[in-house]
């Protein structure tokens, strides 16, 4: 894992922590979450459920339109979703590995 995240902080100057405010942050934008700033929800907050932020299936579409566009990477093995949407922490783990 090491490598992926050298490779995206030389790409963007970005480090993990850094990313995960980033993504916390256009969460709350592309779903207009005006109400809450990124040091509400916790790094590793769950999108989904009763113990999360409780988003739904229309936000879960809205957050991999947001991750498409803003990082460039696609989430291309829909099996994987649950996993790579978990929490800000996991989302930043896969665009991370993912970015090119």
């Amino acid at each position: 894992m090491i490598l992926p995240a050298l490779k995206w902080r030389d790409m963007t100057g970005m480090d993990r922590q850094s990313l995960i405010e980033d993504i916390k942050k256009n969460v709350i934008s592309a779903l207009n979450l005006g109400d809450m700033s990124a040091s509400d929800i916790a790094d590793d907050a769950e999108f989904f459920g009763d113990s999360g932020l409780g988003l739904d299936s229309v936000d879960a579409l809205e957050l991999v339109v947001m991750i498409e566009s803003k990082y460039s990477v696609s989430v291309d093995n829909k099996d994987d979703v649950k996993k790579i949407f978990r929490s800000p922490a996991a989302l930043a783990d896969f665009v991370m590995a993912r970015s090119k």
